[in-house]
Order: C-alpha cells, then structure tokens, then sequence
C-alpha cells in the first residue's frame, strides 16, 4: 500500500480571496515504511507574503520571487502523488489550496476520499486533548528541531505521528520487498528469521540446573512438570 505524507505552507488561509501555496512538502510511504523518495518544491505565488503568514514560516518576497510557477510544478505533483492515499493533517486544508491551484491550471483535482485526516484520526484516539502537530508529538516523544514550519520538515515528522496513531512504526509487522524509482525497501512478507551463525552460549550454571533438577523430583512422581513434554 502506497500513501503520500503531505504538508503546504501558504500565503493565508483563502485560496477563494487571493492565497497561493509557497512550498509543498511530501514523503513516500509503502506499507507504512519510508520508501525514501520525497517531493518538495518552493513555489512562486505572484503576490507579495502577509507579515502573519511570513512569521509562521520565514517564506519571503526575495527568497520565492525566482521559485517556479504552480502550473511549473503542479503535473510534476500528480505524478508522485498518483492514486496513493494523502495523509495530511486537517486536510481540508490543504486539499482546498492544492485544488484551488490544480483547478486554475487545468489539471484533474484530487478527490477528497483520497486523504486521511490525520487530526480526525487524534481527535478520535483522544477527544478532548490537544491534536496539533507540536502537541501529538510531545504525546508521542517524537523529537522536533523547528523555529519555523517547512513544508517537507512538517510531512517528515507527520509521517512519524501518522505512524504513532496507527499503532506504531510497524503495525502490522509488514516487511516485503519494494522498489521505488531505484529506492528498494525492505519490508517482511519475504523475511525469515535465519538460524544463528553460533549458538547462544548456556545461560544456566551447573549449580542453578542441579537446584532445578532436585527441586522437580521433590514435586514428586505425579508433579504436572512430568507430563510436559
């Protein structure tokens, strides 16, 4: 199963009034590991950074002013994400700029089934407690080194907490074999545990198998340890 870990960082809050997506930040998962392979791209959104949305993530006019275009970028986009469910947090969100953007260019949009919200997901495993980011990853222990938000920074440690919500790095323990544009993986539908190349050594002493030994035989004839076996 192959999932795209997706965050954006914007100029606002409304595509509808003028916002425009600056970066857009996303990682491969394949059967909820790492597959390597990321997208990432800053974007030029032709209007000049809000002072509010600038002190959330330090994107500013001089830096994005040389940053392709969204219809630069936008195909390039629905190629890595292809039918792989989003996982994004609060994903209406960011699913309503990256339509909005895919909309103004002409390209298909993506359909809202596609995403896991993963602020639903929180909010659900633990009503009445913070679900931000920040706060799922000090309930998780997850260790973050962030002044700002980035986009690919935020989906690297959402697909860690995604992981966490789920029921761990390894839920169901899935390790098969994948490759991903020369990125392999290794995940265990085809692993097996291999004997040891040396024995582990005797862990008891003489001493401690001696004390067993005539510990059973005071149980006496018709001791349940006798019938093992």
């Amino acid at each position: 199963m192959r999932e795209i870990v997706l965050d954006t960082e914007t100029t606002g809050f409304e595509p509808g009034e003028g916002d425009r997506i600056v970066e857009i930040g996303a990682v491969e998962l394949y059967n909820h590991m790492p597959t390597g392979r990321t997208f990432h791209e800053y974007i030029n959104p032709q209007r000049s950074m809000p002072q509010a949305a600038f002190e959330v993530h330090g994107l500013g006019d001089d830096f994005l002013r040389d940053k392709p275009l969204f219809a630069q970028i936008g195909p390039k986009f629905l190629q890595f994400v292809g039918n792989a469910k989003l996982v994004i947090h609060n994903a209406a969100f960011d699913m309503k700029f990256l339509n909005a953007e895919l909309g103004w260019i002409r390209q298909p949009l993506l359909p809202m089934d596609q995403a896991i919200d993963t602020l639903l997901i929180a909010r659900k495993k633990f009503p009445g407690s913070p679900a931000s980011l920040d706060a799922l990853c000090r309930r998780f222990g997850i260790e973050t080194e962030r002044t700002l938000h980035g986009a690919l920074l935020d989906s690297q440690i959402l697909a860690e907490v995604y992981l966490e919500l789920i029921g761990g790095r390894q839920p169901d323990f899935g390790l098969s074999t994948y490759t991903s544009h020369d990125v392999s993986v290794t995940t265990a539908t085809q692993w097996r545990a291999k004997p040891r190349p040396t024995p582990l050594p005797e862990r008891l002493t003489k001493e401690e198998a001696a004390a067993h030994e005539a510990f059973v035989k005071a149980m006496g004839d018709g001791a349940l340890w006798h019938k093992q076996g």
